[in-house]
C-alpha cells in the first residue's frame, strides 16, 4: 500500500500540535491540511484513512485532475496562487488560501456573485516582505480589509502567510505574530476572520504556539515529493 506510515506520522503530528498548544497557543483548534501536490490520488486516500479530511493543492489543474480519481469526500483547499482567469474553478474548493491582490479579489467576488455562494478565502499577507512571495504588505491590509467589506461575493475568513525558509526562530515568531495582527485588522473591519493558515513541515509547531488554526503539511506526512 502506498504511504503505509501516514497514520503513524499523523498521530505524532497531532501529539506535537497538542504539546505546542500547551506551551503557547491561543486556545484555538488546529486543522491539518495535507499538501498532496505532485503526489497521486493515493496520497489523498492515505490522508483520509489517517483522519485528515482537508487536502491542499497548489495548482488548479493538478487539483481538478486529482479530484476525478479521489473517491473520499475530502475538503479541497487551493493553497497556491490563483490566476484570475481560473477563478471559476473555485466552485470545486472549500477555501482559497492565497487571496493575494485586489484584482484577484474582484475576480473571486464575481464568481461568488454569479453562483450565489460567496467564496471563502484567506488574505495572503507577506509579513516577512520577501520579494519571491506574493500577498499584501502588512501596511496595506487595513485599506484592503475595508474595501473587501463591500464585496458580497467573497467571505474573508482570515489570513495566510509563509515564513522564510529555514529562518531563525525569532524571525518565524515575528512573521506568525504579524499574521495574527493582520487578522485582527480584518476583524476590526467586520470580517469573520477566525482562521490563521500558517506553518509548514519545518515550522508548524512554532506556528501553532503563535496561534495557527491551519497548518499546511506535506513532506512530514508523505516524505519527499517525486522529482
Amino acid at each position: 500500500m502506498p504511504f503505509p506510515d501516514v497514520s503513524e506520522r499523523a498521530a505524532e503530528i497531532r501529539d506535537r500540535i497538542r504539546d505546542a498548544l500547551a506551551r503557547g497557543g491561543h486556545g484555538q483548534r488546529v486543522t491539518i491540511v495535507a499538501v498532496t501536490k505532485t503526489h497521486g490520488a493515493d496520497a489523498v486516500a492515505a490522508a483520509w484513512a489517517a483522519g485528515i479530511h482537508d487536502v491542499g493543492e497548489n495548482r488548479v489543474q493538478e487539483a481538478l485532475s486529482k479530484m476525478q480519481e479521489v473517491t473520499v469526500p475530502v475538503r479541497w483547499h487551493l493553497i497556491g496562487h490563483l490566476q484570475r482567469n481560473k477563478a471559476r474553478s473555485l466552485e470545486r474548493f472549500a477555501m482559497l488560501h492565497a487571496l493575494d491582490s485586489a484584482r484577484l479579489a474582484d475576480a473571486v467576488c464575481a464568481v461568488g456573485v454569479q453562483t450565489g455562494n460567496p467564496v471563502d478565502a484567506l488574505l495572503q499577507v507577506n509579513v516577512a516582505g520577501e520579494e519571491t512571495k506574493g500577498g499584501f504588505e502588512p501596511h496595506e491590509v487595513r485599506a484592503e480589509a475595508e474595501r473587501l467589506v463591500g464585496l458580497s461575493g467573497v467571505c474573508v475568513r482570515g489570513v495566510m502567510t509563509m515564513a522564510p525558509y529555514e529562518a531563525p526562530e525569532a524571525v518565524l515568531r515575528a512573521t506568525f505574530r504579524g499574521a495574527r495582527e493582520a487578522r485582527e485588522v480584518l476583524r476590526e473591519a467586520g470580517h469573520p476572520a477566525d482562521e490563521l493558515s500558517m506553518g509548514m513541515s519545518g515550522d508548524y509547531e512554532i506556528a501553532v504556539e503563535e496561534g495557527a488554526t491551519m497548518v499546511r503539511l506535506g513532506t512530514i506526512l508523505f516524505g519527499s515529493r517525486p522529482a
